[in-house]
């Protein structure tokens, strides 16, 4: 692969890879050169899909299964994947879970889980991979964001406190990192169907609610999360650190004309 987004030679780890965005990014930068270790949990057929569809396209990969729920497992990972694939290069920090329920009903053991498999999960992959990737001179973190953590819902409260904790954090390490050759970002999808929501988008109604919201008329993929992701892995990114795409079709600069009530375009 040659160009200017070219990741030939490079080596990424993609967390929550076996579906949705995670898969996605990790086919992307697997066909801009880059070899791909990616990761799940409980979805063997689904790493082992993706797995393949890398090595169908010329690239190395390896599969690997972690429960971000253990707070150890995340630098364990990390360990694994640098013993057994290699040197990482760039971080697709993309694994989160998302329980929602109504905030009068928000637990400590809610708040504690989303924390652990949202948050600190993060932060320890970073405090595993990050340094290397600053003595080597170059690294590359992309952490999945969402819309929510600008305009959050009360159901989703848990989520998204820690999606706007997680930009808060890698803004915080970018600072120390960036003279070294690391850059760290976020991208922030909005509504996107993937196979976990597939159910709900397969109700028309539904699905004509969220197009109707969006001004760009329509909900996301999984692939519109791709092209942002390699921009900010390549080199022609190397002066954006600390930013954070909103990858929403415009949802959050407001909902589309009309789609309020007794709003016009």
């Amino acid at each position: 692969m040659t160009g200017a987004f070219s990741l030939r030679g490079r080596r990424a780890v993609v967390t929550g890879a076996n579906s949705g965005i995670g898969r996605a990014i990790a086919l992307g930068l697997a066909r801009q050169g880059a070899d791909v270790a990616v990761h799940g949990h409980e979805d063997r057929n689904g790493l082992a899909s993706v797995r393949a569809e890398i090595g169908a396209i010329g690239r190395a990969a390896m599969d690997f299964e972690a429960d971000f729920l253990d707070p150890s497992a995340p630098e364990a990972l990390a360990r694994r994947v640098t013993n057994e694939f290699g040197p990482v290069d760039i971080l697709i920090a993309n694994a989160a879970i998302e329980h929602r329920v109504t905030w009068q009903d928000v637990t400590g053991d809610h708040l504690a889980r989303h924390f652990t498999a949202n948050f600190a999960s993060l932060v320890a992959l970073c405090r595993a991979l990050v340094p290397a990737m600053a003595e080597r001179g170059w690294g590359r973190v992309v952490a999945t964001g969402s819309v929510m953590a600008t305009r959050p819902r009360a159901e989703t409260v848990a989520y998204a406190a820690f999606k706007s904790a997680q930009l808060t954090a890698i803004r915080a390490i970018a600072r120390e990192v960036a003279t070294r050759g690391v850059t760290m970002n976020v991208i922030s999808p909005g509504a996107i169907e993937t196979e976990r929501t597939a159910a709900r988008y397969a109700d028309a109604s539904f699905r004509r609610a969220v197009a109707a919201k969006i001004p760009v008329g329509r909900p996301g993929r999984p692939e519109d999360c791709v092209g942002p992701a390699i921009f900010l892995c390549s080199d022609e990114a190397a002066y954006l650190t600390g930013v954070d795409i909103p990858v929403d079709g415009g949802w959050t600069i407001g909902d589309a004309p009309g789609s309020l009530p007794g709003e016009t375009a």
